[in-house]
């Protein structure tokens, strides 16, 4: 390889596809990032240095082997890249949408250090794996044998469906039940459609279909079905229920009109885009004054959404500084770009209402950072510098946990004192449960995380599964022999 090569950072900057101008992005709900064309797909993926200890790799969840197909997209290889992409990553167009590659890979990488910019890894995965399927790509199960075996998935979530994907090309049926009418869980429902188009999750369940994937949907388990059918009638039950149970606050006035809790929020206005129909009165915002609480990527989704929902002016609060969110800059970025407020250093103390019970303010208290010596630093609240923030709407974003249903824990399914479905102790296969042939992945087993990390649990659960059942076969030929 030529030095000029080797170094094509030098000659070419950093580049991102170009966002949709924010004057017309903030009328609608359509994706704002743009697409590389295949000559810029080229060119950014040549900046790699190809640097022999691949950062990006390891900071990458499903440890996706970046480097090598980077460089099949410098030759022009965009079929063999995407197949590499799909050997350690079931939902590639997802993640390359919704991931925080800034935290991830792209922070990882080692041009990320210097003045010249990380590769753009996310844009260029989210364009290959775009242009393959467009192409017709599909990955090749001529040789996969059946194996006659049947897993039931609990939840058509980022987890069930990467379960559902990898059991399908070890040759075991796979069934997938949830209660909505669509699948994606909150790719679909709670992820709005500016960072994820709904289109690109139907193109997703019917390339799983074509592998052989069954969807029943619109079937709550514990109401539709009993949990002990799926149990008796299957070889192996995964289950992917996610994290539905808000982070209350305790703060008080919360339960005055105008007051939101972020998941019902988003998932009320992407159900009645899906609908297309408009806002319903409680989450009409024109003219209002939306304060948003809470620093964390879902908290942007509330921001951006609000401002789309016509708010007259939205104010993100949080407790610690801009470098402390827990969501991705890139985010925070945009949320800015389209009018968003952010008040740092603020610890929201009480909802205020009016004479008609209907929310008028956030009465919030200054923080300063106190390293104590036992890990972050924690905000500290500086007395006397209380004041209020106008607040028409106020919505919550203080995280989520699992929602542990009663027939995991009535079928002998250990949870920790959180709600998280227990998975891997004593000895147990990667998220097998402490019942043999039940498995859990995704936020029900860390609470809630990265669409990416739930997708290597569903990876990593279908390994398992496919493991344990073929120990049973060999065992039962030996009991025969």
């Amino acid at each position: 390889m030529s030095e000029h090569k080797l170094f094509q950072f030098l000659d070419v900057p950093r580049q991102t596809p170009r966002t949709v101008p924010v004057a017309i992005r903030v009328l609608g709900y359509g994706e704002i990032a743009g697409d590389f064309g295949e000559a810029n797909a080229a060119s950014q993926s040549g900046r790699c240095l190809d640097c022999g200890n691949p950062y990006c790799e390891h900071a990458c969840p499903v440890h996706n082997y970046i480097p090598n197909w980077l460089k099949l997209v410098e030759q022009g290889r965009i079929l063999e890249a995407a197949t590499l992409m799909y050997e350690t990553n079931p939902l590639p167009e997802i993640c390359g949408r919704v991931c925080p590659q800034d935290r991830l890979c792209e922070g990882a990488c080692t041009l990320e250090q210097t003045a010249f910019g990380a590769v753009t890894i996310g844009s260029v995965e989210r364009w290959v794996t775009d242009e393959a399927l467009r192409q017709g790509w599909r990955p090749d199960l001529s040789a996969v044998q059946e194996t006659g075996k049947r897993v039931a998935i609990v939840g058509a979530g980022p987890a069930g469906l990467a379960c559902a994907d990898r059991l399908r090309h070890a040759g075991i049926a796979a069934d997938v039940y949830d209660r909505q009418s669509e699948i994606g869980g909150l790719l679909t429902f709670g992820i709005p459609p500016f960072k994820l188009d709904k289109a690109v999750v139907r193109t997703r369940r019917a390339f799983l279909e074509q592998l052989g994937v069954r969807f029943l949907l619109g079937r709550e388990v514990g109401r539709d079905i009993e949990f002990g059918e799926l149990v008796d009638d299957y070889d192996a039950v995964f289950v992917g229920t996610g994290a539905y149970t808000y982070v209350d606050g305790k703060l008080p006035g919360r339960g005055l009109h105008g007051v939101h809790d972020a998941l019902p929020f988003l998932i009320a206005n992407t159900e009645r885009l899906l609908r297309d129909e408009p806002p319903a009165p409680a989450f009409d915002l024109r003219g209002k004054h939306v304060v948003v609480l809470g620093g964390g990527d879902t908290g942007m989704d509330c921001n951006r959404t609000a401002i789309r929902l016509g708010a007259a002016s939205v104010t993100c609060v949080y407790r610690r500084d801009e470098a402390s969110m827990p969501g991705s800059r890139r985010e925070v970025g945009y949320s800015r770009e389209e009018g968003v407020n952010f008040l740092f250093h603020r610890q929201p103390l009480e909802i205020l209402g009016d004479e008609h019970g209907r929310a008028r303010a956030v009465r919030v208290v200054r923080t300063e950072l106190v390293d104590d010596g036992h890990g972050r630093p924690r905000p500290r609240n500086v007395e006397g510098s209380e004041s209020e923030l106008r607040a028409d709407v106020v919505i919550q974003a203080f995280g989520f946990q699992p929602s542990p249903p009663d027939w995991l824990v009535s079928h002998g399914v250990k949870l920790a004192h959180s709600g998280r479905v227990v998975t891997g102790a004593d000895g147990a296969l990667p998220q097998q449960t402490s019942h043999p042939r039940i498995f859990a992945g995704g936020d029900n087993v860390r609470g809630a995380d990265l669409v990416v990390r739930a997708v290597h649990d569903g990876r990593e659960a279908a390994a398992s599964i496919a493991r344990m059942l073929a120990m049973q076969a060999v065992d039962a030929v030996e009991r025969v022999a």
